[in-house]
């Protein structure tokens, strides 16, 4: 069984723009709770919303496109 090389890279660089936004989400998120008085807040807070959505995004392509160069037929 060959795995596929190209995709099996691309499912990995898709994993490695998921690692910074896993830690990026959350502490935007807190940073927005944290000062709910000011102008931006909600800017801010959609914002740390977003790349909590495109980590979890990122890490399903990741793991998709890394198990289709594993195990997928050709």
């Amino acid at each position: 069984m060959n795995t596929d090389k190209k995709i099996l890279q691309k499912g990995l660089l898709y994993l490695s723009i998921a690692m910074p936004l896993l830690f990026l989400g959350p502490v935007i998120i807190h940073s927005a709770f944290k000062n709910q008085n000011h102008p931006y807040y909600f800017i801010v807070l959609g914002f740390g919303i977003l790349a909590c959505l495109g980590a979890m995004l990122m890490l399903f392509l990741g793991i998709r496109k890394i198990m289709n160069s594993l195990f997928k037929k050709r």
